[in-house]
């Protein structure tokens, strides 16, 4: 397997669930990925397991809130390879909470990780994005983004932020050959989810909505990564892919 040959990919929050999923993925599949996550031990053990694999990764510290780690994150890639084919922004965090007790800090922390990182990351990488054959950004929105679930409703903000972002972002980059694509994904057995997949009632509860019968794992979004990375997809843009076993269509 080898659609992403000679491709260089750059992954955010690819520690571990979904990022390094895609990440491990995108080796196999050829590409060499930049394993990125606020937490080096866990970027390094992605490294690791691509590296077992025979694939080629290079592990770096970023935090997508902070704009010099940023800007280093860019100036190494464009030193090291000159050009970025795939950029998948995928770095989020969870807060929990009504919003009538949601603290100004705990808002700015959510907006910087889950808006402001994808942003920036999409702003600053564009010059790398712009030299490659057929750029791709991928933006790992979710199923909550167009609807509203006590006690998320900050975090649907964001997410909700993050799919009108794709589509405003598809339009301008239309004019670099740079495509802009969503992965809306469902529920997805994570760190991020596990609290509450814990609990047996809300397990029984999401299961009985999703009309596949189960949650999702990790690698259910990967094929879907996959195709907005490769050349499969050089005539979308602007799209947003439900990757949740039928549950919006079904609720």
């Amino acid at each position: 397997m080898s659609r992403l040959a000679g491709k260089i990919a750059i992954v955010t929050g690819a520690g571990i669930g979904i990022g390094a999923a895609i990440a491990e993925r995108f080796a196999r599949e050829g590409a060499f990925v930049y394993v990125t996550d606020i937490n080096g031990e866990t970027a390094g053990e992605t490294v690791a397991r691509i590296a077992k694999a025979g694939g080629k990764a290079a592990a770096v510290v970023v935090d997508v809130s902070k704009g010099q780690d940023v800007t280093a994150l860019v100036r190494r890639i464009d030193a090291e390879h000159g050009r970025a084919d795939v950029l998948v922004n995928n770095a989020g965090i969870l807060v929990r909470g009504e919003v009538r007790n949601l603290t100004d800090a705990e808002w700015t922390k959510l907006r910087e990780v889950n808006v402001d990182g994808v942003l920036r990351l999409s702003r600053d990488a564009l010059p790398l994005l712009r030299k490659s054959a057929a750029g791709s950004i991928i933006n790992i929105s979710s199923i909550m983004a167009n609807r509203g679930l006590r006690p998320l409703a900050a975090y649907t903000a964001t997410k909700g932020a993050v799919t009108a972002l794709t589509k405003g972002l598809a339009v301008e980059y239309a004019l670099f050959n740079v495509r802009v694509n969503a992965i809306s994904p469902g529920y997805i057995e994570t760190a991020i989810t596990d609290r509450m997949l814990r609990l047996p009632q809300a397990r029984k509860f999401l299961i009985d909505k999703t009309p596949m019968g189960r949650l999702g794992s990790p690698d259910d979004l990967t094929g879907a990564a996959l195709f907005f990375a490769s050349d499969d997809s050089l005539y979308c843009t602007g799209a947003d892919l439900l990757v949740d076993g039928g549950m919006a269509a079904g609720l």
